[in-house]
């Protein structure tokens, strides 16, 4: 066994692969820290279902979380379905239908420019009139204030299509606007969010004393070790005094962060300018965020290229040269049949996989360290990849 089941707490042969494992406690774990700011902030907090949308977890993830963000009709009907609280919905732009189906699912509504706010405020009004019910208008606005280090994940990069930009926001146009939202942070920490919330007030000030609530957005990394949270907290609670508004933030990597492992079979080792190590999960289909990001995720056991005695290249079954995870150290030679375990693979990894080259999707899983089972939770096939084509 390349790797002993005391570094994570399952037995990584007992699963058949590739498959995703979700541990139930360490889930439980990053809840209770988001409870904690829940209580001491006064605020409210949503799954963002971008990042983490395992709909069999909503149960737990319900008694400590206020709702979900959803960015299509889709994500928002899943959110109404299944997790069974608030549901608030952000997209760059919306169709007519989409609007048909988000008034069905969402209470809360946010527009990325006054045009769509214009063109689609009657149509929300009626369906309230007729139905009786409620849906809170917001808008996005864009701080101009980066904080993320990768453009293609700076909401604030020049030229970003994400927000009203001060110059662009109408002040005499807010009826029915309830609510204010930016997002401009990528896995980072409450000093980012200081500097940002300093950018809103300076170019906002007239707007905010207007709105029932402002959402932070997300990108905050809170169950991250080292994150100061006592400083999340305070500007939370100055804020809300401040401007007299609700709170909410929508992390996704801060819910499922370090919770979650994709499990792999080596198929084959063979021999290039060094080892390569060729496993049954193929980069792109299954953990796509490795390209796109990019960056090279952690293997339990493993080091460094060079740090350990054994220094291969480990990629996938796919026809795409680029099939590859990074380079990495062991103490010893892999071989076929041992299980590679792939760390904080909860996030960005089931809501982004595809079929290419009809590569089979990972089954996924959820481990309870009570009584030490995985239990399987869905398992995919050819069905699946079939009834996406026609």
């Amino acid at each position: 066994m390349l790797v002993k089941k005391s570094a994570y707490g399952f037995n990584p042969f007992e699963a058949k692969t590739p498959c995703y494992i979700v541990d139930e406690d360490l889930l439980e774990k990053n809840l209770e820290v988001l409870a904690s700011v829940r209580e001491r902030a006064g605020c409210k907090i949503l799954l963002a279902l971008k990042c983490f949308a395992m709909f069999s977890t909503f149960p737990q993830l319900a008694r400590k979380l206020d709702g979900v963000c959803a960015s299509s009709p889709h994500e928002a009907r899943l959110g109404r379905e299944e997790f069974g609280k608030e549901v608030h919905t952000f997209a760059a732009a919306y169709s007519e239908s989409d609007i048909g189906e988000l008034c069905e699912t969402s209470d809360h509504i946010v527009f990325n420019s006054f045009a769509q706010l214009d063109n689609f405020r009657p149509v929300i009004h009626e369906f309230c009139f007729g139905e009786g019910r409620t849906i809170d208008i917001a808008l996005r606005i864009n701080p101009e204030h980066s904080e993320g280090a990768v453009p293609i994940y700076d909401p604030c990069s020049p030229g970003s299509r994400l927000g009203i930009r001060r110059d662009h926001f109408e002040p005499d146009n807010l009826d029915g606007v309830i609510g204010l939202h930016w997002h401009n942070l990528c896995e980072q920490d409450a000093d980012c969010l200081e500097r940002t919330i300093a950018a809103v007030e300076s170019r906002f000030a007239d707007v905010l004393p207007r709105m029932k609530y402002v959402n932070f957005g997300g990108g905050h990394h809170i169950t991250r070790e080292g994150y100061d949270v006592d400083l999340l907290v305070d500007l939370i609670v100055r804020f809300k005094e401040k401007w007299d508004v609700d709170v909410y933030l929508e992390p996704g990597e801060a819910v499922a962060l370090n919770s979650g492992f994709l499990v792999a079979t080596v198929l084959d080792v063979t021999e290039a300018d060094m080892p390569v190590v060729i496993m049954d999960s193929a980069v792109p289909c299954h953990m796509p965020d490795v390209i796109e990001m990019p960056y090279r995720p952690h293997i339990v056991g493993s080091g460094e290229a060079g740090e350990k005695a054994w220094t291969c290249r480990i990629g996938g079954p796919s026809c795409l040269a680029g099939d590859v995870a990074g380079e990495y150290s062991f103490d010893a030679p892999l071989k076929t049949g041992d299980r590679l375990v792939f760390t904080d693979m909860a996030i960005y990894s089931m809501v982004k996989t595809n079929t290419f080259n009809g590569i089979q999707l990972p089954s996924i899983c959820l481990f309870n360290s009570k009584d030490e089972t995985i239990r399987v939770v869905r398992e995919f096939g050819y069905d699946d990849f079939k009834n996406r084509l026609s």
